[in-house]
């Protein structure tokens, strides 16, 4: 393939753009994606009975679920409705929580 003058102008002009976007997409939006995905997994595989810490920091047990809200039982007699999004970390999901 023989690339005339021009085209290889065009190339060099055009090459650090187009690595760049290679370079934001394998380093930034793919890793991205990946989280939103596992997170979105851990959100809809909650279930009653599981331990979670909320994204306040309050740690509890889920005594009753809906679509949009979660009830997390606390301390004795207390309970708490969060949104289902302010759910950050299922300590029960042993495969996304190494520690047990």
């Amino acid at each position: 393939m023989n690339l005339s003058p021009e085209m290889m102008q065009m190339l060099a002009s055009y090459g650090p753009i187009l690595f760049m976007g290679f370079v934001f997409y394998f380093l930034l939006y793919r890793p991205q994606k990946k989280e939103q995905q596992r997170r979105t997994n851990m959100l809809d595989s909650l279930k009653k009975g599981d331990r979670v810490i909320t994204a306040g920091g309050i740690h509890g047990a889920i005594t009753a679920l809906t679509e949009k809200l979660v009830t997390i039982k606390i301390a004795d007699k207390v309970e708490i409705n969060v949104s289902r999004t302010a759910i950050s970390v299922n300590e029960s999901d042993t495969k996304n929580n190494p520690k047990k």
